[in-house]
């Protein structure tokens, strides 16, 4: 009962989608109508502003970090952690509130990973954001972040390694999100940031 109940509130907690919130609010605009469709940090940015976009990342992470927190510094158990971040990924991707049409899970994800495990999602952020600086891909950093700090995860035994497990399988829905971006990549057509 506790898990259906935490994984029924992560959910409706990942629903709630700060991009579309903020983009209705200062231009008046469906998100999910602009830029590349995508109701995520990134298409806010190129949509209403650097502010905006810093927003939506911040309140995005928030809202996968906190029932993970819940779960792993409260109740002490990792695999509800995974359980409760995997569910509030899910509620930001098919969000209940916007016709379950959201977006791909990388603030999320990363708000996940941060309180899962501090150090190997810091060291795969920073790589990430050494891969962004180089290529300007903001999907190939987001794509990569999901698999280096799962993996890092497992080698640096942080978590249980079901737990870890758990995680990686968290990185690959995201990835599997970004199916679209990766045969833009492939084809080199894939938009930089700042473009």
């Amino acid at each position: 009962m506790k898990l259906l109940l935490f994984g029924i509130v992560s959910y409706l907690l990942g629903s709630i989608s700060f991009s579309y919130l903020f983009t209705k609010w200062l231009a008046k605009e469906d998100i999910r109508t602009l830029g590349s469709g995508n109701a995520g940090a990134t298409n806010t940015l190129r949509a209403i502003g650097v502010g905006p976009a810093l927003l939506v990342l911040l309140l995005d992470a928030l809202k996968g970090m906190l029932p993970v927190w819940v779960a792993v510094v409260y109740f002490q158990t990792p695999w509800l952690g995974v359980i409760a971040g995997a569910c509030a990924i899910i509620g930001h991707n098919w969000p209940l509130y916007y016709g379950f049409k959201g977006g791909k899970g990388v603030a999320t994800t990363m708000g996940v990973f941060f309180v899962m495990s501090f150090y190997p999602a810091l060291f795969a952020a920073l790589l990430v954001i050494v891969i962004i600086a180089i290529t300007r891909y903001v999907s190939l950093g987001s794509m990569v972040f999901m698999i280096v700090a799962p993996l890092l995860m497992l080698m640096m035994h942080s978590i249980p390694q079901s737990a870890a497990i758990g995680a990686l399988l968290i990185g690959l829905l995201s990835i599997w999100r970004h199916k679209t971006n990766i045969v833009r990549l492939v084809k080199g057509n894939e938009r930089k940031l700042g473009q």
